[in-house]
């Protein structure tokens, strides 16, 4: 579904995920996508969230994770110790970015160290700072968000011994700024993210087939190892072990922590079966999360059974009360207790656990629950929706199937958008199973 050039093809890639691009052409969006956040997102964020100088500082290989998201295409990695400095004058909408290092920070940013006249990199920057006389000095350091708190103590401190005494009190934390950067996503991006998540629906519904799933010889942990190569082979990467996992009438409904922690191994699959995976792949820096249903077809069966069909749409009516208490400024916990309240009241049995999805897969923005944390998280699930976000939805509805005498767990996770127009699937969502025929 990727509708880029196509330089290369993959002999057993028979569906459109052959148009994914070469390194060379990726490598041309992600700088693309790049000059267009520093030039017409950075400056709107610093408004937003009044810091007029953010400094960034990582050494190689011990990137903080903000900055690692602004690496030009070429750079895998920081080098050396690289500082970036980005300053916006209160009077003007861009932001002067400079990088206190040796060389320019690929054609977005320009070197301001001559080390030469100044070689003490510290002290470099301790001029830029003199010089420009900011009101607040935004470092990322957090007590929330993880993705927020990328300076290291090391790197603090000489910050702070390289830095006048009157700009000391001026630090502040960077957290809704560094937030900000990672979880907005731009019109560049949201074309780019529709046709990676179709390209993951289509890899989900490749693996739950004929094509790989043969009835009672095809095990769970078969079918995870076909997902990670699929990934490989197609020149993309996953960013969690994908895991496959199977609910039948015999067995009892495994709780949250043996379902994680010890999955299904080599669990051969069974007409009438189940099944449930939980996927996600890396593409041109952003990423998807996705858990759909599939069911495995007994002889002479064409669909799955009705109970089956109505648990899913009981977790398609969940997906729904929770989308539609999305709204710009309420907090993820908000969101979640409302959710919870209607849901409960709908007679279902709910638990959500979605999360912020975007350059990384478990993203900085509001947690909106956690499987263990249903009353709300703390920190993280007091930060505020904003608009321009992706989410993934993820939540689950346990049912009572009489028909198998016990309880299933409908696990449903899905991209989804929202934006100045409300919400959205960023490529549509599960509302059928897939089906699996069977010659048994």
């Amino acid at each position: 579904m990727l509708k880029y050039p196509t330089l290369f093809f993959l002999f057993f890639i028979t569906i459109s995920q052959a148009q994914i691009v070469s390194e060379k052409e990726r490598s041309v969006i992600i700088d693309k996508i790049l000059k267009d956040k520093f030039e017409n997102l950075l400056p709107v964020l610093m408004q937003r969230t009044g810091i007029d100088m953010w400094v960034l500082i990582s050494r190689e290989y011990n990137e903080d994770p903000v900055l690692k998201t602004m690496l030009p295409a070429t750079w895998l990695n920081a080098r050396r110790r690289t500082i970036l400095v980005f300053y916006k004058p209160e009077k003007k909408d861009t932001v002067e970015r400079l990088a206190v290092a040796r060389y320019n920070f690929g054609e977005n940013i320009t070197s301001a160290w001559n080390k030469e006249l100044q070689p003490d990199q510290m002290k470099a920057l301790a001029e830029i700072i003199a010089e420009r006389d900011p009101k607040k000095i935004g470092l990322n350091y957090s007590d929330d968000f993880a993705i927020a708190d990328g300076i290291v103590k090391t790197d603090y401190e000489l910050f702070k011994n390289a830095l006048p005494e009157k700009y000391i009190n001026r630090i502040v934390s960077a957290e809704d700024l560094a937030i900000g950067w990672i979880e907005t996503r731009t019109p560049i991006e949201m074309e780019l993210y529709e046709d990676l998540v179709a390209t993951t629906h289509e890899i989900i519904a490749e693996a739950f087939s004929s094509k790989v799933i043969t009835p009672g010889i095809t095990t769970s942990e078969d079918v995870v190892w076909w997902l990670r190569q699929k990934v490989t082979a197609l020149g993309l990467e996953t960013w969690f072990h994908p895991t496959v996992d199977i609910q039948r009438k015999e067995e009892k409904l495994k709780d949250h922590i043996d379902a994680f922690s010890n999955w299904y191994g080599e669990t051969v699959i069974l007409p009438g079966d189940l099944l449930h995976c939980d996927f996600g792949i890396t593409y041109i820096r952003l990423n998807t999360d996705c858990q759909q249903h599939a069911y495995v077809l007994k002889e002479n069966e064409t669909n799955a059974p009705e109970h089956l069909v109505n648990a899913l749409e009981s977790g398609n009516k969940l997906q729904d009360i929770l989308t539609s208490n999305f709204e710009n400024g309420k907090s993820g916990n908000e969101i979640l207790l409302a959710t919870l309240s209607e849901a409960k009241s709908a007679e279902l049995n709910p638990s959500i656990y979605s999360h912020p999805l975007g350059l990384y897969g478990h993203s900085a923005g509001p947690t909106i629950g956690m499987w263990d944390s249903q009353g709300g998280v703390p920190g993280t699930g007091d930060y505020k929706l904003f608009p321009n976000t992706v989410y993934a939805i993820e939540l689950n509805n346990t049912v009572q199937i009489p028909e198998w005498n016990k309880e299933i767990r409908i696990m449903l996770e899905e991209a989804g958008f929202w934006g100045e127009n409300g919400f959205r699937y960023v490529n549509e969502r599960q509302t059928e199973l897939l089906l699996i025929p069977s010659d048994n």
